[in-house]
């Protein structure tokens, strides 16, 4: 699967993996109004066509930032209104990075402040470069998290830990977003995109439908009561039972065979 767009480069990894790299090195991976055009458009595009995509790997160009954040410097001269405007766009490319069908591993390779943490806490998990940081930074700048991340961060690490790193602008390191559970594991830089290419090879083997309706399950059931989640999970499982890859999947583990998902 490869598209062309002028702030990401887009790659076929390993199969049925693609490659998102955040491309604006100069500005250290900032997020100016391409960028954002560029996220909703992507995104969108897989919802709607996944193309035999099964998992994405998200990350930044270069060794020193993941995304620092929204360009101040383009938004420097700008209108309430143009200001607005642009963070509409934002508004949809968060909605699309969250409702992206397909998992996305988020590979933190560097800095990620403000809508950079924001864009990866938008990532089904992430691992992150043993030099990482993180922050959401903006009410030093006189405005506030904007991006989701007055919702994501309390949902990965807790309301008090979150209010305190965003009432306060704090960094915090890659040894913290794992021990409070917003990372998974962090590793060396040269290591990093080795480990979310296992990975993602690893859920691009299973069945993908599964995959999805699990991710789905997941996501929409924390935002459930208990009762309720369990009664969307049994609505996405039994989805799977007719499926010609449920029929695959115990026909090749009674054969002692790798399985050939199909994806229907």
């Amino acid at each position: 699967m490869i598209d062309t767009y002028e702030t990401l480069l887009i790659e076929t990894v390993a199969e049925h993996v693609a490659r998102v790299t955040l491309n604006r090195p100069a500005a250290m991976n900032a997020l100016n109004t391409q960028m954002g055009r560029d996220l909703v458009a992507f995104f969108e595009n897989v919802a709607l066509d996944a193309r035999g995509l099964r998992c994405i790997i998200l990350t930044g160009s270069g060794d020193r930032a993941f995304c620092a954040g929204g360009d101040l410097k383009e938004r420097k001269d700008m209108t309430d209104e143009s200001w607005t405007r642009q963070h509409v766009i934002f508004e949809r490319m968060v909605r699309a990075l969250l409702d992206c069908p397909v998992p996305v591993v988020g590979a933190i390779n560097g800095a990620a402040y403000g809508g950079g943490c924001e864009i990866a806490a938008c990532c089904d998990f992430l691992y992150v470069s043993d030099s990482a940081r993180f922050a959401l930074t903006e009410v030093t700048l006189g405005i506030m998290p904007g991006g989701g991340g007055t919702q994501t961060l309390p949902r990965a690490i807790g309301e008090r830990r979150a209010k305190e790193l965003i009432m306060t602008g704090r960094s915090f390191t890659a040894a913290e977003t794992c021990a409070w559970g917003f990372a998974n594991a962090s590793f060396a830089p040269n290591k990093l995109m080795e480990a979310a290419l296992d990975t993602a090879a690893a859920i691009a083997r299973n069945a993908p439908v599964s995959v999805r309706q699990a991710k789905q399950s997941i996501h929409r059931g924390l935002q459930l009561s208990l009762r309720d989640g369990l009664a969307f999970e049994i609505e996405a499982y039994n989805r799977l039972v007719p499926m010609e890859d449920r029929h695959e999947g115990v026909l090749a583990f009674n054969e002692r065979r790798p399985p050939r998902f199909k994806g229907q």
